[in-house]
């Protein structure tokens, strides 16, 4: 089974955090759940530059890191994913959509509304109770 390491970015702007929703997927259990951006480390790469090269292909924005969250492994059907989450801020709320399909700027209490990738679950409880 194939493994990837990747980076997530949660985003915090005015005590709203952003929730990205992905396109149709090969996945099922993945398509059009919402999730943290993010992407695969490349060979190399560190965390901290994979997460803002990630963010500046996904989002066209610049991050400012503040630090590690949580670190996540995850077993999907036909993957495994090894979720390196990091606390992030932004200047504004102003961003482009390249990959997702739409976003959504929530309170934590709102979080659960949403319907997530399996992975990013974890993220979500842990920024209700601690963030």
């Amino acid at each position: 089974m194939k493994h990837y390491n990747v980076v997530a970015a949660i985003i915090i702007h005015d005590s709203k955090i952003l929730c990205m929703q992905r396109g149709i997927s090969k996945y099922d259990y993945i398509s059009k759940k919402f999730e943290f951006p993010g992407g695969k480390i490349e060979e190399n790469e560190s965390e901290i530059n994979a997460l803002k090269r990630e963010i500046k292909e996904e989002l066209v924005i610049d991050i400012s890191i503040e630090n590690k969250f949580i670190t996540i492994n995850h077993e999907y059907p036909d993957f495994k994913i090894t979720m390196h989450c990091y606390i992030c801020n932004v200047r504004n709320k102003a961003f482009t959509l390249t990959e997702h399909i739409d976003y959504k700027w929530l309170d934590k209490n709102e979080l659960e509304t949403l319907d997530w990738a399996a992975a990013d679950i974890p993220i979500i409880k842990k920024l209700i109770n601690e963030y």
